[in-house]
């Protein structure tokens, strides 16, 4: 399979399924920026302290946003080509949660607003937070034109909060202080 097809030379790209679309349509800018997140993620499991999160844990949450990405990538009537393909499910909702929890337990209570920062592990959670909050964004705006696995758009608001979590216990592992956000 060679990288470069020549296709995407004119500036439109295949869908699955063999829809053409521009590569500038919502749909690509959404699953696109799934694609950021995932690299993002690869940059955090380098930082990131196995006591707050494992290398394991981030690896499934990157294969889930090949998931949530190729469910983008699929227009609704080409839906079970997909189906017929694939048959993973994303790390549950409920389970998310149980984790921001635990990672919060960790960190303690907020006091104040926490800018984005402090160890390496907690820098590159927020970057990875900040990519998540724009593809949620781009998959509701896709959403108002076509048809969207509404799971797509909970799972990326609930992996922002713990992406959020992840950062503040960062800090916790590495023992550095949240960078609190005082007004002047």
């Amino acid at each position: 399979m060679k990288i470069y097809t020549r296709h995407g030379d004119s500036g439109s790209t295949d869908l699955f399924g063999g829809v053409r679309v521009t590569k500038s349509h919502p749909r690509l800018m959404a699953y696109g920026t799934l694609d950021e997140l995932n690299s993002s993620l690869g940059v955090l499991r380098l930082y990131a302290h196995d006591t707050v999160v494992s290398s394991t844990s981030l690896q499934r949450v990157q294969d889930d946003l090949f998931v949530l990405g190729a469910l983008l990538a699929t227009p609704e009537e080409k839906k079970d080509l997909l189906e017929n393909k694939m048959k993973k499910t994303t790390w549950s909702i409920a389970d998310i949660e149980k984790d921001i929890d635990r990672l919060t337990d960790m960190a303690g209570p907020m006091t104040a607003f926490v800018l984005p920062g402090g160890s390496p592990g907690a820098a590159f959670a927020h970057v990875a937070r900040t990519v998540c909050r724009r593809a949620e964004r781009q998959v509701v705006l896709l959403s108002h034109g076509e048809i969207i696995d509404p799971h797509v758009v909970e799972y990326l608001n609930r992996l922002g909060d713990w992406l959020f979590a992840v950062a503040r216990a960062e800090n916790v592992a590495a023992g550095v202080t949240d960078i609190e956000w005082r007004p002047r």
